[in-house]
């Protein structure tokens, strides 16, 4: 878990006048003297030094001939003491917003890297605001939590709207910076066949390398985030434009039964549903015709109608589901899930020695 920082951030910041008074004093010189010899009156020259009028190009002009430095320096002192004053102000002001860090999974997203770690409360929204890549938390509303409620599927979603933004978000970020050829349905229907076999590796960090690649070369991204507490999503499909699908995977359920059916759960809405649709699979969720729709579209192309009858009458033996396995291409695992899915073995069969269970390592951000 990594520490907050701990920056110096006063809620003061110094005008240009300090400097000016600093120098006036190398100087010898009084502020009626400075007055006198750059043409302002005396009361100009203290609203400056005292940061209530501001240094214009003509007045730093002027301070460069008279007292040094260079104009350029003058305008940047200038520039840079007005921006403070704003960032003190925005500080101050989203202090008083700190209740919206409530609803988001705050503690996940440090530890898993997606944002910094604050101790002051308005740095930490605006840190938030950043994240999401929105201005204020009432467009944060707007983006992601109105969006957010056309998935609110079960009772429980109500209370989730943070951490499924947070985890949508992040497919986005990962999405945004991730090279595709712009999207081509037959070019990633033929993708899916040589995804196929890759699901008898049960290796990770050697399949999902190879995964994204093929993915990529038409048009989708293929995103896998681990899903924050608050977040029962299994998978999601979006588009973060008309040439790039992204599809994101959360690992939830680790095994690669599961891992497997949600990718082709996932593939299935890019393949049979429109660009305008989104979709979330979470725990809990109702069902309608597109989820049945994408369910049919991974029974079928991980395991053949024609070759799932088969599954009746298969001997209930580890011999015996492997082989039915490797005479289809897939792993053994997501046999034993189809046919535990069907109810053709218990959810305790011996037989879930067979599935492979990934364990997913997401690189924690720390403090030295």
């Amino acid at each position: 878990m990594a520490r907050a920082i701990s920056t110096f951030n006063p809620d003061w910041v110094s005008p240009p006048g300090d400097t000016i008074l600093d120098l006036l004093e190398e100087h010898g010189w009084k502020q009626t003297e400075l007055a006198k010899r750059t043409g302002y009156s005396t009361k100009h020259i203290n609203l400056i030094i005292n940061g209530k009028a501001p240094i214009t190009d003509d007045t730093a002009l002027k301070l460069e001939r008279v007292i040094g430095s260079t104009a350029h320096f003058w305008l940047t002192r200038e520039a840079q003491y007005r921006e403070g004053l704003v960032r003190i102000a925005e500080r101050e002001a989203l202090r008083t917003e700190a209740g919206w860090l409530k609803q988001l999974p705050l503690k996940e997203m440090i530890s898993f890297g997606w944002v910094r770690a604050f101790q002051d409360k308005g740095e930490q929204v605006a840190e938030c605001l950043r994240f999401f890549g929105v201005a204020t938390v009432a467009l944060w509303e707007k983006e992601y939590g109105e969006p957010c409620a056309a998935f609110r599927t079960s009772d429980k979603f109500e209370n989730l709207a943070g951490s499924v933004a947070a985890w949508l978000r992040q497919g986005e970020r990962s999405a945004a910076t991730m090279k595709t050829e712009a999207y081509d349905r037959g070019t990633f229907k033929e993708a899916l066949a040589s995804l196929r076999t890759l699901t008898r590796e049960p290796a990770p960090e050697v399949f999902v390398p190879k995964l994204i690649e093929t993915c990529a070369r038409s048009g989708v991204a293929v995103v896998i985030e681990p899903a924050p507490k608050g977040c029962p999503a299994s998978g999601a499909v979006l588009w973060i434009s008309p040439e790039k699908a992204l599809l994101m995977l959360s690992l939830r359920h680790k095994t690669n039964d599961h891992f497997w059916f949600s990718f082709f759960h996932e593939a299935g809405h890019l393949i049979r549903h429109g660009k305008r649709l989104r979709f979330i699979e979470m725990e809990g969720s109702l069902s309608n015709e597109h989820e049945e729709e994408a369910n049919q579209f991974a029974r079928d192309w991980l395991i053949p109608p024609q070759d799932a009858r088969q599954l009746k009458t298969l001997e209930k033996t580890e011999a015996a589901v492997s082989s039915y396995a490797a005479h289809q291409g897939i792993a053994a695992g997501i046999v034993v899930g189809r046919m535990q899915k069907e109810g053709l073995l218990p959810w305790s069969s011996s037989l879930n020695k067979l599935k492979v269970r990934y364990e997913w390592v997401h690189p924690e951000t720390t403090a030295s």
